[in-house]
C-alpha cells in the first residue's frame, strides 16, 4: 500500500498542487487507513471491499467530527479513484458512499496583476526562455502539469496557433494558443531548444531540462515556485493555480462556460461550473465598487 500512496500523494502534489501542509494530512489521513486495514488482516488494496471502508468510518465517528470525518474519506476516496484510474484494480470501492456535504471548497486563483508580477519576474534569458515560455502556456493554455511536459514540438501548430494535448482518459483536445504563449514558444524553440538538444537530437520532448531530457513534473512546480517568490506572490501556488486561473479570468470576462468546459478538457460541466461560483464573487466585488448606491 506504501509505493500506491506515495504515487498518489506525488500526482496530489504535481497535478493538483496541494500545498504541503494539506498533503501532510492527507498522508496522515492514509496511514490511519493503512493501519486498520492492517489490524482487520485485510490484504492488499485491489481486495478492499465497501463494508471495510465503511468499517473504518464508524471506527471514526466515535472520537472524530464530521468534517474530520470527510476530510479523511475524501483521501480514502481520492486514493482508490486514483488507482482505478491507473487500472491498479478495476472498480473504486468507494463508488458508492455518499461523501457528507459540509461545504464546497473554492479552487485558489491569481489575480491578473499576479499574474504579470508572476511572469515579468522571469529573465528572458538562458533557461528562463524556457520557463517564459512554459508559464505562459499553463496559463494562457490552461494546461495541466502533465499535458505540459508530454508536449511534443509536433504538438504545436504555430501557423495555425493551437497545440493538440492528450488529458485524462487519453483524450486529445486542441487548445488555442494566445499571442504572447506564441511569441515566447517561438523565441525558446529558436535559441534555447537547439542548444539544450544539442546532445539527444532524438528527443521529441517540447520542455527540455539541462541534460537535454524532457523536463519532468517535478521541476515544473520548481520553476514555478522561484518564479513566485520573484514576484512577490505571497499565495502558495503550483500548477494548477495557473489553469484555475486560466478559467476564471475567462469566464470573469464573458465566456461561455460550455467554451471553458472543452478547452479545459473537463468530462462534465459540472467540474466547471465551480468557477461560477468564483466569477460571481468577482461580480459582486465589481458591483459594489462601481455602482453609486451600493455601498
Amino acid at each position: 500500500m506504501r509505493d500506491h500512496v506515495e504515487a498518489y500523494l506525488s500526482y496530489l502534489q504535481l497535478e493538483r498542487g496541494l500545498s504541503p501542509t494539506t498533503l501532510s494530512s492527507y498522508r496522515q489521513d492514509l496511514t490511519l487507513f493503512e493501519a486498520f486495514l492492517k489490524q482487520r488482516r485485510i490484504g492488499p488494496l485491489p481486495k478492499v471491499r465497501t463494508l471495510h471502508v465503511r468499517e473504518f468510518l464508524q471506527s471514526l465517528r466515535t472520537s472524530r467530527t464530521p468534517a474530520t470525518v470527510a476530510r479523511k474519506l475524501a483521501a480514502v476516496k481520492g486514493l482508490f479513484k486514483f488507482l482505478e484510474a491507473e487500472r491498479v484494480l478495476t472498480q473504486s470501492p468507494t463508488a458508492f458512499i455518499e461523501t457528507p456535504r459540509l461545504w464546497r471548497r473554492l479552487p485558489q486563483t491569481l489575480s491578473l496583476d499576479e499574474v504579470t508580477r508572476l511572469l515579468d519576474s522571469i529573465q528572458e534569458e538562458g533557461l528562463g526562455v524556457r520557463d517564459l515560455a512554459m508559464v505562459e502556456l499553463l496559463y494562457g493554455a490552461g494546461l495541466r502539469v502533465s499535458e505540459l511536459t508530454a508536449l511534443d514540438v509536433g504538438s504545436i501548430n504555430h501557423e495555425a496557433g493551437f497545440l493538440r494535448c492528450i488529458g485524462k482518459g487519453n483524450k486529445e483536445r486542441i487548445v488555442p494558443l494566445a499571442r504572447r504563449a506564441l511569441e515566447a514558444l517561438a523565441r525558446y524553440l529558436r535559441t534555447q531548444r537547439p542548444r539544450l538538444i544539442a546532445r539527444r537530437p532524438d528527443v521529441p520532448a517540447l520542455f527540455l531540462n539541462r541534460r537535454g531530457g524532457r523536463l519532468t513534473r517535478q521541476r515544473v512546480w520548481q520553476v514555478l515556485r522561484r518564479c513566485a517568490a520573484a514576484g512577490r506572490i505571497t499565495k502558495t501556488i503550483g500548477p494548477h493555480t495557473l489553469r484555475h486561473s486560466f478559467a476564471t479570468h475567462l469566464l470573469e470576462r464573458g465566456a461561455d462556460l460550455r467554451i471553458v468546459q472543452e478547452l479545459l478538457g473537463h468530462a462534465s460541466i459540472a467540474t466547471t461550473q465551480v468557477y461560477t461560483h468564483l466569477t460571481s464573487d468577482h461580480v459582486r466585488k465589481e458591483y459594489e465598487k462601481a455602482h453609486p448606491r451600493a455601498g
